[in-house]
């Protein structure tokens, strides 16, 4: 029986709208009956080509996400788990800030509606680490379900470290990871760092979710590895998302 804890980060863009016919068609080529379990798109809309094949997690990316439509999407829809900002302490949020909507918003959402509730995912740099922190005490009479991390690196030991470090911190919440990637550019370091941090997330029982970043044709940025991307430019997948849909454990071919 697979253990189900991996979430398709999947690119708004490859969905289609004006302007960009997307590759929809590629959903169809995702395996949902091994360990690839739910999707996010970094919004608060479902794709529309997942077809409810998988449970969908919508996310309030930032400040404008708090008002419609959006904000209708997150409140009106049927699914259980939501996320709550984006790596805030690179857009302007201040913990207080973000502490003041989610009592004021988000903590709603699990009175009125029976939601799950995911705390900011911040980046694994000092300054996130602080931001988080910061957060969690200010939001403890109403903390959130899960506890969300990103992390980026080159190391699978040092993910295992900062993931413990901050499951420690805050040991009352299961972790959801909700990105994950290396950022290495030597290809067999890129697989040897998927294949043991969700070799490890798979076994570990307070981590609930994880997601490796990101199935897009196209990367924002440098930052991460083009060798750990798992989508081709046409909308194929790489040989990487290939092993993250089907093996587990995962291991080299």
């Amino acid at each position: 029986m697979a253990t189900r804890k991996r979430c398709l980060l999947w690119d708004w863009t490859n969905s289609a709208g004006p302007g960009n016919p997307g590759v929809p068609w590629a959903m169809d080529n995702v395996n949902f009956k091994g360990p690839m379990h739910s999707v996010s798109n970094w919004n608060t809309w479902v794709p529309p080509e997942l077809k409810g094949r998988a449970p969908y997690r919508p996310m309030v990316h930032l400040e404008p996400q708090l008002q419609p439509p959006d904000w209708l999407n997150v409140v009106n829809g049927q699914w259980e788990i939501v996320h709550f900002f984006n790596e805030p302490e690179r857009n302007g949020i201040t913990p207080e800030k973000a502490a003041h909507e989610w009592h004021d918003k988000v903590v709603p959402l699990r009175k009125q509606h029976g939601k799950k509730l995911v705390s900011p995912s911040c980046s694994n740099d000092e300054n996130g680490q602080n931001w988080i922190n910061h957060w969690m005490e200010l939001v403890k009479a109403s903390p959130p379900d899960f506890l969300g991390l990103h992390y980026y690196g080159t190391k699978a030991p040092e993910a295992i470290e900062f993931i413990e470090k901050m499951h420690r911190r805050h040991p009352a919440q299961h972790v959801i990871v909700s990105e994950i990637a290396s950022i290495s550019r030597n290809k067999h370091d890129v697989y040897e760092f998927t294949f043991d941090v969700a070799n490890w997330l798979d076994k570990t029982d307070w981590v609930f979710e994880y997601g490796f970043f990101g199935c897009m044709r196209q990367m924002p940025d440098n930052f991460v590895s083009p060798e750990a991307r798992l989508m081709k430019p046409d909308g194929h997948f790489t040989e990487l998302m290939q092993f993250l849909m089907h093996d587990q454990p995962m291991h080299f071919h």
